[in-house]
């Protein structure tokens, strides 16, 4: 029988706090010097942030729908944040932006101020804790200065504990993205470079002012309106349903309801527009149909023949963006 070993003592590895841990094969060493193996320590719970997904992760927040369009269907735009417990000293100001040059996660400006990437990819399966994580890292970063991407701590805070809850939410939608720089013509190569592709791939985009959360925008063949709404999914499709059936889910002659998005557990409707009807030319029949549908909503009547049709086509025309 071989005998056993004895035991001996290594030298004790330095203690990493949660947000120091790198990322590391399953079956290497845990970096946090607990001498387990990574899949067996800090790895168990980046796994667990990785696969767990939070359905809505922009709930609870000012302007959840228009977080929904901002992160899926605006290509340029910016938000003023509040955040609770108000700004640290140093820091003018925080911005969400839909997209930042080079994709960066988050950009502390020469002044100080913060702008926050909206549009990138996410490690953990939710968004919200990823993006407070990038936005606590902006604040502490050097001005002039990018922050990098990392896996957020599966037990660290998320938006809704740094955003003040009252604070306002109101999107402006800019034609380019010349405001991720102060003097684009000294902007550096690399920036002016991702600019000049931003800019071009960008799609006319205007929110509309008289209903909330509903987008217009200009395609080479056709326009659209996109319109993010905050009711329960089964619930609004029956309202879409009972309209549709009765010849009124459209925004005006030329126009059609032509199915929805689902995006971060909100279902986002889709009106197909003629090339020559503008974002103005919509306002009115975007609020007169608000009316039409708050009518319905709330009816719990079985649908008719004719509806559940209508209701079955709208299902088969969605698409999951999230």
């Amino acid at each position: 029988m071989a005998k056993k070993r004895p035991q001996t003592k290594g030298k004790q590895q330095p203690q990493l706090t949660e947000g120091e841990i790198p990322v590391v094969g399953a079956r290497e060493p845990c970096p946090c010097g607990s001498g387990r193996r990574y899949k067996a320590c800090h790895g168990r719970a980046a796994s667990h942030a990785v696969t767990e997904l939070v359905r809505r992760p922009f709930e609870g927040l000012p302007g959840e729908c228009d977080w929904v369009a901002l992160r899926e269907l605006v290509p340029a735009a910016t938000v003023a944040l509040t955040l609770k417990d108000g700004l640290p000293e140093g820091v003018p100001s925080v911005t969400l932006a839909t997209v930042l040059p080079m994709a960066w996660p988050a950009l502390r400006r020469e002044d100080g101020s913060v702008l926050l990437g909206l549009q990138n990819e996410t490690a953990s399966g939710d968004i919200s804790r990823d993006l407070a994580d990038t936005l606590l890292r902006a604040l502490d970063a050097e001005p002039g200065t990018p922050v990098q991407a990392r896996r957020a701590p599966a037990d660290g805070p998320r938006l809704q504990d740094l955003l003040d809850p009252e604070g306002p939410f109101e999107p402006v939608v800019h034609t380019g993205f010349e405001f991720w720089v102060p003097d684009a013509e000294n902007a550096t190569p690399e920036v002016s470079a991702s600019l000049e592709r931003a800019n071009a791939a960008a799609i006319p985009t205007v929110r509309l002012t008289g209903v909330d959360s509903a987008y217009w925008c200009e395609t080479p063949e056709k326009n659209h309106l996109r319109w993010v709404m905050p009711h329960a999914e089964e619930r609004l499709l029956d309202a879409l349903a009972r309209l549709h059936a009765a010849g009124t889910s459209s925004l005006g002659e030329g126009t059609r309801l032509v199915g929805s998005f689902r995006a971060h557990g909100l279902t986002v409707p889709v009106w197909d527009l003629p090339s020559g009807v503008g974002a103005d030319d919509v306002e009115k029949p975007a609020a007169e149909f608000a009316e039409r549908l708050a009518a319905v909503l709330d009816s719990d009547a079985p649908l008719s023949p004719e509806e559940r049709r209508a209701r079955g086509g709208l299902t088969n025309r969605q698409v999951t963006l999230s």
